[in-house]
């Protein structure tokens, strides 16, 4: 059926049996004008009976084909190849078809149709088998070749047939062709006459005009074809002059003969297009994997299937081997190649070519990878990825390379993190010298923050937030100190980390534990690359030694020396030496452009002021910050430090070498000590500022204390725990083996621990009686500076802050406070801490405080007791105090005032601190007692009886009023009083004294019944019940 719809396609020159439009093609004419038919031709061809599709149908005159289903190109030439062919090999479609179904453009593109059809001079057999038969078996090709060899069969039995029937044409085109040469030949030896015109042949004229225009191109003309000969006649002799008479024939020849070859060539040469199709075909089914190869590497390499690789590439050298055995055997048995073998070398040739570019361009790639040192390659057995080191090193390995990509990668990573541990600590150094510049030269924190901050512990309303601890400034410095010490010590993600992971890959390789796991190559050739050599393992344990030697001193250069003055690498970092310097050559450390750390090199930050801080020796220090950040992100960077040290002193090659673990010791317990130093210089800032946090606003526990000693406390207690570990870096000491490498505090840090713990409350306290003595005008003056430099900015109330006598009831009530809390809490916690007994400096504190409540107490009793003597002294001493009836019956004023004023005083006191009203009053009561001897001792004259009543109801009724307060002391002043009247008077005063005490007790009881409500205060209260 395929056979039929193609003879019809080919008959009809159309391209499909349903047609929708009339062919273009149909309505030109290929004929030339003188080719026109004739008017009886043209009749004969109209009387015929012709068929509804004869204007498709090629009849045998039609010269515009010789071919059924051939084409003309666009140059209007002619071809023997047809549009369109059945399957060669036997198969239902045509091959158009199939083309046209795989999507191949082979209707647009002629020069793409013709390699896929047998017909055309350009058929490429490659081309046809990989795309018409791309899914065909191996049965089906047998198949298809001997349907090919039946039809190649047939074609020449038609070629013979084909001659048989025009043989006896071929007779008479002899015979014709002997009669025109015999004619020439003579025509030359005629006379010459004139000759007679003859009519107008049409196939000479036809032969004229092409020899003209053949001669006239002179593409095929001979030497000497355009001369003129000596006349017409001569024209066609067979003379030398005409070329025998050829001259006006050969170039028509010629053409004929090439039109001939262009039409009869594929047709003739058929059976030679045969043999070399099976033999391509032969050769196809023999090489098919060879063909393959190049392929499948292209892909192993695109997706990285590094085992795939090696197996093509196994398969490839398996080839090659088996070519060059064919050719040894060959040559040495010195026989010629038959064509499969020629086909099976040639292909195996052109494909090891081609492998051979492949793997070599795939190894350089490998080797870029392995040096790509800018991104570390995984090392974790759990990350499965095809940039791990040892899967690049197991395909050089196994692919066969001559340097030792071992050594090589292993050096390569060495150089790299030595460069990487450099650069990353001046990058990281710089950085924090430009932060802490700016924070130095910029203006201290307001006061308000800097209290906020000191508060912070002991406020509960705060919640325990890194914000809390200090300024943002601060933190902000902070956060980069701590980290650029994780980027180099933490053993996950740090520098640390890539060295550890890294010794840990070449202790593998020297070991010889990763080597088992590699492949040894093609015939074993990379088995030499598994043993380093003793020099090779030498220079690796130096390297590593290196690397840890070089981290250690960076960190502790760090931490012991002083800030670094030269800023200039962040704006003149060094340009790459060669054109082929790696990324790696500029690390993430230089790689982000923070706005930070830009300015302008003409202008860099200024370097830090010196006015004497604790903190101008410390490059790790921020400026201002208080010990509350500093214990919080020191004690992490010093377990990081002890941490690095231990996971370093822990590995084998590291505890076997002398110095390294000596090294490492020193790095710890000399940061250690930095750090603590730091810490205990930034705690007497903070003592010298902490009197700042006393507003006078009352505690919410006790009402007669105010927040100050319990911020304080607080602050104290997490200053003494966060020394207390970093003092014995605690998180370190708690591993095994730690003791070998952190040592006990210094006995110098223990004394600068314990000298500035006394310091710091040496400073709180006279701080608290400065700012509790200050007179209220000079209060808000004076507090808008402090010895820290810190501004007041508004922190104080003008309420009890204004009252100078309140500020001193609380600051005494804070004063007692403190005498109880240092020695129970507060001392006890820096002896356990530390485990330092400090016998003395307790007994200091609790002298100094001693010493701190006499001097508030007299101050705030003082004025009071001054004005009460002297009231008293000059009621006492006034003319007027003599009564002026023999039995007085009411008391002086003075009494009265000298009681309200204690009134005044007793109202203060129990409304703010009542724990000092009982001492404060009783001192009071004995200055008025005091005053009443000193004032009774002035008066020279001697008392009279209504003198002596006089001075007893003055005295007995402030006693009585007073017997609250009345202490040991002031009962002896009392008696002395009234040793001075008994001394100043006669025997009969006294003696009616004693009768008129009867009438003295009743007026006594009458006066305190008068005044019960204007000295309530002083009765003693009684208990309900």
């Amino acid at each position: 059926m395929a056979s039929d719809e193609h003879t019809l396609l080919n008959h009809y020159n159309i391209t499909t049996l349903y047609p929708t439009a009339w062919p273009a093609e149909k309505d030109e004419s290929d004929a030339s004008e003188d080719e026109q038919p004739t008017s009886k031709t043209r009749d004969l061809t109209h009387s015929r009976s012709k068929s509804r599709y004869s204007a498709l149908i090629r009849s045998g005159s039609d010269r515009r084909s010789l071919v059924p289903g051939s084409e003309k190109t666009g140059d209007g030439v002619e071809n023997l190849v047809q549009k369109d062919e059945p399957d060669p090999l036997g198969g239902p479609d045509s091959v158009v078809r199939i083309l046209r179904q795989k999507g191949l453009p082979v209707e647009e593109d002629q020069r793409l149709r013709n390699r896929f059809l047998l017909s055309s001079t350009t058929f490429s057999p490659t081309l046809y088998l990989s795309q018409v038969h791309s899914d065909a078996s191996t049965q089906s090709l047998l198949r298809g070749l001997e349907s090919l060899s039946k039809s190649i069969d047939q074609k020449s039995a038609s070629l013979k047939v084909l001659v048989e029937s025009n043989f006896e044409r071929f007779v008479r085109a002899k015979t014709t062709i002997d009669n025109v040469y015999a004619e020439m030949r003579n025509q030359g030896a005629e006379s010459p006459v004139a000759e007679r015109p003859r009519a107008h042949s049409r196939v000479t004229s036809k032969g004229s005009a092409h020899f003209r225009n053949s001669s006239a191109q002179g593409l095929f003309s001979p030497k000497g074809a355009n001369k003129p000969l000596p006349s017409d006649k001569k024209k066609h002799a067979l003379v030398k002059e005409s070329e025998y008479g050829v001259q006006g024939i050969k170039a028509p020849l010629i053409e004929v003969a090439v039109k001939a070859e262009e039409i009869w060539g594929p047709a003739l040469g058929g059976r030679a297009r045969e043999e070399t199709l099976k033999s391509a075909m032969a050769s196809i089914e023999q090489c098919s994997g060879i063909f393959d190869v190049s392929p499948a590497l292209s892909s192993c390499i695109k997706h990285r299937d590094y085992d795939g690789l090696a197996d093509e590439y196994r398969k490839a050298r398996r080839f090659r081997d088996e070519a060059r055995a064919t050719a040894s055997r060959t040559l040495s048995s010195r026989s010629p190649l038959t064509d499969p073998q020629m086909y099976q070398i040639v292909i195996t040739a052109r494909m090891w070519s081609a492998v051979e570019t492949q793997i070599s361009d795939f190894k350089r790639e490998i080797w870029r990878r392995l040096s790509d040192v800018e991104n570390p390659l995984p090392f974790s057995a759990g990350q499965n990825t095809s940039e791990e080191p040892i899967a690049l090193i197991s395909v050089l390995l196994e692919l066969g390379v001559d340097d030792n990509p071992i050594l090589i990668w292993l050096m390569t990573r060495y150089d790299h993190l030595k460069t990487k541990i450099t650069v990353s600590f001046e990058r990281a150094r710089v950085e924090i010298e430009i932060l802490r510049r700016r924070l130095a030269n910029a203006s201290p924190p307001p006061s308000r923050s800097a209290v906020a901050h000191l508060k912070s512990p002991g406020d509960p309303s705060l919640e325990e937030k890194t914000q809390n601890l200090d300024t943002p400034a601060v933190l902000e410095l902070w956060d980069l100190i701590h980290g650029s010490v994780t980027n180099l010590l933490s053993t996950s993600g740090g520098l640390l980390g890539e060295v550890i992971a890294y010794w840990d890959k070449a202790q593998g390789f020297i070991e010889g534990r990763i080597q088992k796991t590699l492949p040894i190559g093609l015939d074993g050739q990379s088995q030499k690359h598994f043993h380093l050599s003793p020099e090779d393992v030498r220079s690796l344990n130096n390297g590593f030694v290196e690397l840890i030697g070089m981290l250690r001193d960076d960190v502790f250069a760090f931490f012991a020396e002083p800030p670094i003055e030269d800023v200039s690498l962040l704006y003149s970092p060094l340009p790459p030496t060669t054109p082929s310097t790696p990324k790696s050559a500029v690390f993430a450390p230089f790689a982000h452009q923070d706005s930070r750390f830009k300015f302008d090199a003409g202008n860099p930050p200024p370097a830090s002021p010196k006015r004497g801080e604790a903190w101008e020796d410390f490059a790790f220090w921020p400026p201002y910050a208080n010990a509350l950040s500093g214990i919080h992100y020191l004690e992490k960077v010093l377990n990081l430090v002890g941490g690095a040290a231990m996971e370093l002193a822990g590995l084998r090659l590291v505890s076997s070498t002398s110095d390294v673990p000596e090294r490492l010791k020193t790095l710890i317990n000399g940061t250690r000590e930095r750090c603590v130093s730091a810490v205990a210089g930034a705690w007497i800032r903070d003592a010298e500022m902490f009197h700042l946090v006393e507003t006078f606003a009352r505690s919410n526990e006790r009402k007669d204390l105010t927040k100050m000693p319990g911020y304080f406390l607080a602050y104290q207690n997490v200053v003494l725990s966060g020394l207390q570990r970093l003092a014995y870096i605690t998180d370190v000491t708690s591993k095994a083996g730690s003791s070998s490498l952190v040592t006990p505090p210094a006995s110098a840090t223990l004394k600068l621990v314990r000298g500035d713990f006394t310091k710091s409350i040496y400073l709180l306290l006279s701080d608290m009686i400065r700012d509790a003595q200050r007179p209220p005008s000079s209060q808000a003056t004076d507090s808008a500076a402090s010895s820290s430099g810190v501004t007041v900015d508004g922190i104080h109330n003008s309420g009890d802050l204004e009252i100078q006598s309140i500020r001193l009831l609380l600051t005494m009530s804070n004063i007692k406070h403190l005498q109880s809390a240092l020695p129970s809490t507060l001392i006890p916690h820096f002896e356990t801490s530390f485990s330092l007994k400090i016998p003395e400096e307790s007994k200091t504190i609790r002298d100094v405080l001693t010493q701190i409540e006499a001097k508030l107490f007299k101050s705030y009793t003082h004025p009071t007791a001054e004005k009460l003597s002297s009231l008293i002294y000059d009621g006492i001493t006034s003319p007027q105090w003599v009564p002026t009836t023999d039995r007085p019956t009411e008391l002086r004023p003075y009494v009265y005032e000298a009681l309200l004023l204690l009134v005044f005083v007793h109202t203060e006191i129990s409304t703010t601190t009542p724990q000092l009203l009982a001492p404060i009053i009783c001192h009071l009561f004995e200055a008025i007692v005091t005053a009443f001897l000193a004032g009774f001792r002035a008066r020279k004259e001697r008392y009279t009886l209504a003198a002596l009543m006089q001075a007893t109801l003055d005295v007995e009724f402030a006693a009585s009023i007073m017997a609250q307060y009345t202490s040991h002391r002031a009962s002896e002043l009392q008696s002395q009083v009234y040793q001075e009247l008994d001394q100043r008077t006669d025997n009969s005063a006294r003696t009616r004294l004693q009768n008129e005490l009867p009438e003295m007790r009743a007026i006594l009881k009458r006066l305190r019944e008068g005044t019960k409500g204007e000295f309530a205060c002083f009765r003693k209260v009684r208990s309900k019940g």
